[in-house]
């Protein structure tokens, strides 16, 4: 892989990175339960982080940074917005959304790994996509919890 295709990989993850980052803090802001609040800015925070990782990445390859998430993501967005007007912003619904997000996410890593990235390149995408296959495992659960209660 050359390097203009590496760079294009990974700002394809800093767009998914900033669509988990707004995701997340959407369904903060929508969410009920002080814990969902809590657990939802964390993981907006590291989604942050994670973008930002991987922008120096690209500038260390010689590469412009991405700097905004993916249309898909803000389509994404504007669904669950909708869906929640009509059905009511309950936690269970929230977090069924934000998993679904979270396949996204986790296909995107699971493409970028499956690519001849540069070895640096490689060892941070495979650090992040653990985070982002935590943060899928945490949301399947307490969506699982909020079924059952």
């Amino acid at each position: 892989m050359d390097n203009k295709e590496a760079i294009s990989v990974l700002n394809d993850l800093i767009e998914t990175s900033k669509d988990g980052e707004k995701g997340f803090r959407e369904c903060a802001e929508d969410v009920k339960s002080a814990q969902l609040k809590t657990f939802f800015n964390q993981r907006a925070q590291e989604c942050g982080e994670a973008a930002r990782e991987l922008q120096r990445q690209v500038s260390s390859m010689g590469g412009d940074p991405e700097t905004s998430s993916s249309l898909s993501g803000t389509v994404h967005r504007r669904w669950v917005d909708l869906k929640s007007m009509i059905t009511g912003k309950d936690d269970e619904a929230i977090l069924n959304e934000c998993e679904r997000g979270e396949d996204v996410a986790l296909k995107n890593y699971k493409a970028a790994l499956q690519k001849d990235l540069p070895p640096a390149a490689r060892s941070l995408v495979e650090k992040q996509f653990h985070g982002v296959q935590r943060n899928h495992d945490q949301v399947k659960s307490l969506r699982n919890t909020a079924r059952v209660n």
